[in-house]
């Protein structure tokens, strides 16, 4: 079967310069112009034409193999389309589909289910959550509480997930299940697929400190779910969650984000005029070269991801090294901007008009989703470099 749109020829054969001239020219050319840098994350509705558009090109999973209708982009390449889509300041899509959902199925699914979830996952048709954390398993989810239950073709679903980005605004959530009681934390585990248009399933939003609600919790009562969509076997879904998280947080550890907070930083320093500053000057080319070595850090690991080879435990340095370099960012644009930085919302500076504390609200809490980075150390301290617990 021939997944989604084919692409328009090996883009991994093209100088890198002369692809970020394709990939910039096309964003520059076609972005709507008033969503770029957004304060928060846009609902569908607001980004739909765009991420149409893209699919359309079969441009919606630059991080897939091109023959499961992914760009199929090198480590260097992907790294390139990131960097342009930040600097471009372009939304995220609602992308658990294409950055967890599809790899996990390209490699543990069966034929049945890539044929069935890989197309509308290409053409936008569908869109993904994760339900994994609950409300006394967050960082420690294999204590997670969420039961299936097997009912013939079925699976009976009872439970509760929260912290889930997007519920509201997705059609479908992958979900962590005990299916054995009686085993082991990390043993009797299943992975599901589900739809959450299905009967028992209520979705309620949380307000956070920014007053958004891209946060959800999604209570499961009662919720069938047929066998066949249950990823790899039954009771062996902590491999397959593990191997998520290695995705979820290689994508965590993109450069995108701190460089998302170089953009403002060096906006509101232009507008505060204080861009020449030598003091100023040291502090953001420190930045840069860190944003710069981050990038280094991330081609390695997207280059595993892209040879078909397993993340090892390492992959946690990555998303602490982005997530605290964010916050370091977001806290020199909070200093910079001075007084102003007690304005919410888009605020105008000279000549510009910008959302100072966005990049603060959205760093805050970099450091806890995906694991947190007091748990990243603790695995790197335990499995990589095998320090006593005590």
């Amino acid at each position: 079967m021939r997944f989604g749109v084919p692409q328009e020829r090996d883009w991994n054969s093209l100088d890198d310069e002369y692809f970020r001239d394709i990939i910039r020219f096309e964003f520059e050319s076609h972005y709507p112009s008033y969503l770029r840098y957004p304060p928060r994350r846009l609902l569908w509705r607001e980004n739909a034409d765009w991420f149409r558009r893209m699919a359309s090109k079969g441009w919606i999973a630059p991080n897939w193999p091109a023959e499961y209708g992914g760009m199929g982009l090198s480590g260097p390449k992907l790294l390139i389309f990131l960097e342009e889509q930040e600097r471009w300041g372009i939304a995220r899509y609602q992308d658990h589909g294409t950055l967890m959902v599809g790899p996990l199925l390209i490699r543990f699914g069966t034929n049945e289910q890539r044929e069935r979830f890989l197309p509308p996952i290409l053409a936008c048709e569908e869109r993904w959550c994760q339900g994994y954390s609950e409300p006394d398993s967050g960082s420690d989810l294999a204590s997670l509480k969420t039961r299936a239950t097997r009912d013939g073709d079925c699976f009976i679903i009872n439970g509760q997930k929260i912290w889930t980005t997007m519920a509201h605004d997705v059609d479908h959530i992958f979900v962590l299940a005990r299916t054995d009681m009686n085993a082991k934390k990390q043993e009797g585990i299943s992975f599901f697929l589900v739809d959450l248009a299905s009967s028992g399933i209520t979705v309620r939003s949380i307000r956070d400190i920014a007053g958004h609600d891209e946060l959800c919790e999604v209570f499961l009562d009662k919720v069938r779910v047929p066998a066949a969509h249950v990823v790899g076997q039954v009771n062996q879904g902590w491999a397959l969650a593990k191997s998520l998280l290695g995705f979820e947080r290689v994508s965590l550890g993109s450069p995108k984000m701190p460089e998302y907070g170089l953009q403002i930083l060096s906006r509101i320093a232009k507008a505060c005029g204080v861009e020449d500053d030598p003091t100023f000057r040291d502090r953001f080319a420190g930045l840069q070269i860190d944003v710069r070595h981050l990038g280094d850090i991330y081609h390695h690991f997207a280059a595993r991801i892209h040879k078909g080879e397993a993340l090892g435990q390492d992959v946690s340095m990555l998303k602490i090294v982005a997530t605290e370099l964010f916050q370091k960012i977001a806290d020199l644009i909070v200093e910079t901007a001075g007084p102003l930085a007690g304005l919410a919302g888009d605020t105008i500076i000279g000549d510009d008009t910008i959302n100072i504390m966005a990049p603060f609200y959205k760093a805050r809490p970099a450091s806890i989703y995906g694991g947190t980075n007091e748990i990243q150390r603790n695995i790197i301290a335990r499995e990589i470099l095998e320090l006593p617990s005590r």
